[in-house]
């Protein structure tokens, strides 16, 4: 697929769970259970019940892999920036810890995922926070303007993964920190897997090896690179998720021993240090 194609079939798959307000694990015969909430999914992944109470009505929609707001140290006075922030469920929780002193930035290619979280932040009132819309491969923010980029089961989507890494470097700050919650591959996936659109949309065939993950952030100038945590997890949740299935159809696995073992959900954390910069 070409990466416009790529951005395409992205798009509309999750302007469709925006407009249909339905998690990716949602009510299904999948891995996650029948007629299992966004919250109970969150938890699963990582969420505490103070963050589900925390979080404003209709912010999570069950759609991340990891918790990348737990680890990231927020402090108050901070600037994030969520790459894919969806409907905004993360930034709403980064926006509580960095206070009325600090500022949250959302970007999403999706404008009906821009529009459902603008909505949120304007019910509840929520000022320290903004949603763009935009390509993660190309920010609409400024360079060295912030001091944490947070990302939650969206860059393995982006058809250019460098160049996400690239901009997330350019826009921290010297000593910003990157916290990414995302999908990996563990071994090879089949060859009708990596051809597969609905796959891609439901975040398998777009996934990188692992250490050529790591390898990829390094490569775009961050240090200290390295896997907080990490979960493997089995394909029958992402095939079975509703979402992919609405922009692509239902896609059969003839051999399913040969993709168990494949994907691993990792929870990554590195910083930005300028080469010139003073220790």
């Amino acid at each position: 697929m070409s990466e416009e194609k790529i951005r395409m079939n992205v798009r509309e798959g999750y302007a469709k769970v925006a407009l249909q307000q339905r998690s990716c694990c949602g009510p299904s015969s999948s891995c996650c259970g029948s007629a299992k909430t966004a919250d109970t999914i969150a938890q699963k992944v990582g969420y505490s019940n103070e963050d589900l109470a925390a979080s404003p009505e209709g912010a999570n929609l069950g759609l991340g892999c990891g918790n990348p707001v737990a680890i990231a140290s927020l402090s108050l006075g901070e600037t994030v920036l969520d790459l894919g922030a969806g409907p905004g469920f993360d930034c709403f929780l980064a926006a509580r810890r960095v206070g009325e002193t600090g500022k949250v930035i959302g970007v999403d290619m999706t404008p009906e995922m821009v529009a459902r979280a603008r909505e949120t932040a304007r019910k509840g009132d929520i000022r320290n926070i903004e949603f763009r819309l935009g390509e993660i491969e190309h920010l609409p923010v400024a360079d060295n303007s912030v001091d944490v980029v947070l990302s939650n089961c969206v860059i393995n989507l982006s058809p250019d993964k460098p160049q996400v890494f690239r901009e997330a470097f350019r826009v921290l700050k010297n000593g910003g920190r990157l916290i990414v919650s995302d999908t990996v591959l563990l071994k090879p996936l089949p060859e009708f897997l990596q051809q597969s659109v609905e796959a891609y949309v439901g975040c398998v065939s777009g996934a990188m090896r692992r250490q050529e993950y790591i390898d990829t952030v390094e490569a775009a100038g961050f240090e200290d690179v390295h896997i907080v945590k990490e979960t493997p997890f089995s394909l029958d949740c992402a095939l079975n998720d509703p979402m992919a299935r609405d922009a692509a159809g239902n896609l059969q696995v003839p051999e399913k021993q040969e993709v168990e073992g494949c994907l691993a959900r990792i929870l990554i954390h590195a910083i930005k240090r300028e080469k010139n910069a003073v220790r």
